[in-house]
């Protein structure tokens, strides 16, 4: 049976998979926080994922390793840029879950000119 939304969005580690504007794949492995029945992840400001969910909401989630080697099939799902007003919220939830990586997290965003500055925040919702 294959998984749902609700199998994966839990995960520890998952897959996230953008699309470009002629359809082609773009895995990355993420930090993700279950809240609310959705996946909230903060990313680099500008990255390439966010560019791309910008131009086709269209995502995968899939369960991986800490490395991002494939644990699962991948499930459908719909992803959002939120607002900057939410990026320090969900930069603090996600630095809460993953905080024995955070040691490094923390610093390197302070360095780059903080988090409001250089992080982003999606939202990853299941389809329907």
């Amino acid at each position: 049976m294959a998984p749902t939304f609700d199998d994966v969005y839990r995960e520890k580690y998952l897959l996230l998979t953008t699309f470009t504007k002629d359809g082609r794949p773009k895995p990355t492995p993420v930090w993700g926080v279950p809240h609310e029945g959705k996946l909230l992840i903060s990313t680099d400001d500008g990255s390439w994922k966010t560019k791309r969910i910008n131009n086709t909401p269209r995502v995968t989630i899939q369960k991986c390793g800490v490395l991002g080697k494939i644990k699962g099939e991948p499930v459908e799902a719909v992803a959002r840029n939120l607002p900057k007003s939410e990026t320090r919220r969900v930069f603090d939830m996600v630095t809460r879950r993953y905080w024995w990586h955070a040691w490094w997290w923390i610093p390197q965003a302070l360095i780059r000119g903080g988090v409001d500055k250089v992080h982003a925040a999606i939202e990853v919702s299941p389809v329907g």
